[in-house]
């Protein structure tokens, strides 16, 4: 069993607030008193009690990060940012993952405030305010990450994904491609919206058509690339090129338009989203949109941490950041058309 101040207190034969005052350095407390204090808790090996702490000064330097797929090596390199821009500050982590279920989320919201973290950093899943925000206590800051709800009262750290999508498509248009098609997931999202909004853009401004039927939709797996590409391949009817939404995707279109027997770029060009490890691996060599992942957790460490010193709780006109970081584009074989 775990040593108590109480044990100390009896050993020392001192108060339970001498004891505390002396373990947390506060003053009034004699300088033997204090000495004998440390002594016999280095003898106990006693250790504070981070929860109890937490309660008494009503912080437990705990964050709560919800994430939707741990599978994504997209999340793990913005939860590193995270972990290590919380480290610094003296908070740790707790990851959730809710492996895109819905109810999971709202179970990981409801089991962070009951663990009484300080602040959320949510990677949500809906991106309906009327969806998400009724669950989430006004007492805790929340700060989104990669997408943000509609029309929400709090911060978020974004990409730029119109700005992507543009970047993705004109690179396509500009190796000469000039039948594009765009594969995303079928949820209402602002984070898809704009993908396809810079998409659209690009096209029309170099008077290309879009073919409804080249536009399609499934989830955020490499399945949904897989099956779509040898859908559109079955027919015989498919597009030149694919901007998706994400690498995964990119990757199960790669996959799928080899299996069925062509080859990339020379048949079928592939740009993703994201820039995940396997993109710059030799084998696959996949062009992307580079998000600053990195920097993106460390970002929304900063936003979270200094509403949480505010103490604000909810947020405020004062304590709302809107961030926008900037997309780059990265070339690799799977969009080279020379």
């Amino acid at each position: 069993m775990n040593p108590t101040i109480k044990d100390i207190a009896q050993r020392a034969n001192v108060s339970y607030a001498t004891v505390s005052r002396a373990l947390n350095n506060k003053p009034f407390v004699k300088e033997a008193t204090r000495r004998r204090v440390l002594s016999l808790a280095k003898e106990l090996n006693y250790t504070p009690n981070a929860l109890a702490r937490g309660l008494v000064k009503k912080e437990t330097r705990t964050l709560g990060l919800i994430i939707p797929d741990i599978t994504n090596p997209f999340y793990p390199e913005v939860a590193q940012g995270i972990q290590e821009g919380a480290g610094d500050s003296g908070f740790s982590v707790f990851l959730c993952n809710t492996n895109w279920d819905h109810d999971q989320e709202l179970h990981y919201l409801n089991l962070l405030e009951e663990k009484r973290v300080d602040g959320i950093i949510l990677a949500p899943i809906e991106n309906q305010v009327d969806v998400v925000e009724p669950h989430i206590r006004n007492r805790i800051p929340v700060v989104y990450l990669d997408k943000a709800p509609r029309k929400t009262r709090n911060s978020y750290v974004m990409i730029d994904n119109v700005r992507g999508g543009f970047l993705a498509t004109r690179h396509l248009i500009e190796q000469g491609y000039d039948t594009i098609g765009f594969i995303g997931a079928a949820e209402d999202s602002l984070t898809i919206d704009d993908r396809l909004k810079g998409y659209r853009m690009a096209m029309e401004q170099n008077r290309l058509k879009v073919h409804d039927d080249f536009v399609r939709f499934g989830n955020y797996r490499q399945v949904t690339g897989y099956t779509i590409i040898q859908s559109m391949i079955g027919s015989g009817r498919y597009p030149r090129a694919v901007f998706a939404e994400n690498d995964l995707i990119a990757l199960g279109v790669m996959q799928g338009a080899r299996e069925a027997g062509l080859k990339v770029p020379e048949d079928i060009a592939v740009i993703g989203f994201d820039d995940i490890p396997f993109a710059s691996f030799p084998e696959v060599q996949l062009s992307t949109i580079r998000q600053p992942k990195h920097q993106m957790g460390r970002t929304a460490v900063e936003i979270i941490l200094q509403q949480i010193k505010a103490g604000n709780g909810g947020p405020t006109a004062a304590s709302v950041k809107r961030v926008l970081l900037e997309p780059e584009l990265v070339v690799r074989r799977s969009s080279r058309s020379r």
